[in-house]
């Protein structure tokens, strides 16, 4: 049976730590501000409790502790264990938790979370680099966990998500802007068809018009844009990612 360690029971940990317990592994998990009640994860008071007997160490305690609880457990991982950070950090941390667990003689990887985990649980999307990607990806087939390994070093993974997230965060960000300028102007359901009726054609040829277009009109869009932000704020909204559009248009106009 294999034996998993989960530092960090919040919300991803639990879920992990309770999908994993399911699946047949022998979890046990560590967080010194959550308590479990009940299930069939073992809780332990220290990370190296924790640790100690583990194949496989997953770390979900947030970018901020990361480094810390890698110091506190990989001293007593065991030689064969894999240890895997699913922190969202950014590629220079991965690579420092990378040579911590090198000078203890632990292997590493450092895994992408490419979705919410409280959709799919541990079936969630997950990518993994570093030199035991493809360990972890084997410890974890038996739960069902898809694992896509990505060559590239520690950081490579955290890279790519970072990348998505400039996508995905800001597209939150334009729809937000959008979804209250329009409601401010009684026109939320039309706008929301608009934006519905763009996103379910042909996404591809969608992304190659909106960069390939900016770069070919920028200088005739910008005077679109000024005219959105000044009737974002007749509205009384806010003009934060339009302003950032211009911005863009302005330095894509002068090349």
């Amino acid at each position: 049976m294999t034996a998993v360690a989960v530092m960090g029971l919040g919300e991803a940990g639990r879920i992990y730590a309770r999908d994993l317990a399911e699946a047949g592994y022998r979890v046990r998990g560590f967080d010194p501000y959550v308590r479990l009640d009940g299930g069939s994860t073992t809780q332990v008071p220290t990370a190296r409790e924790a640790v100690a007997a583990a194949d496989l160490v997953i770390s979900l305690v947030g970018a901020a502790a990361a480094e810390q609880v890698a110091r506190q457990a990989l001293p007593h991982c065991a030689e064969h264990a894999v240890y895997a950070d699913l922190n969202t950090g950014s590629p220079g941390l991965k690579r420092t938790l990378a040579g911590l667990a090198e000078a203890a003689g632990v292997a590493f990887t450092d895994v992408a979370v490419l979705a919410p985990v409280g959709r799919r649980g541990a079936r969630t999307p997950l990518m993994a680099s570093g030199g035991a990607a493809e360990r972890f990806a084997v410890l974890v087939r038996a739960a069902g966990v898809p694992v896509q390994a990505v060559p590239g070093g520690p950081g490579a993974a955290a890279g790519r998500k970072l990348l998505r997230s400039v996508f995905m965060k800001g597209l939150a960000a334009v729809l937000l802007e959008c979804d209250r300028a329009a409601a401010a102007a009684g026109e939320r359901e039309w706008l929301r068809a608009q934006v519905v009726g763009e996103l379910s054609g042909d996404a591809g040829q969608l992304v190659d018009r909106l960069i390939d277009g900016s770069r070919v009109h920028a200088a005739r869009r910008i005077h679109e844009v000024d005219d959105a932000v000044d009737y974002l704020t007749e509205l009384g909204q806010p003009a934060w990612v339009m302003a950032a559009t211009r911005r863009w248009l302005a330095s894509l106009a002068e090349n």
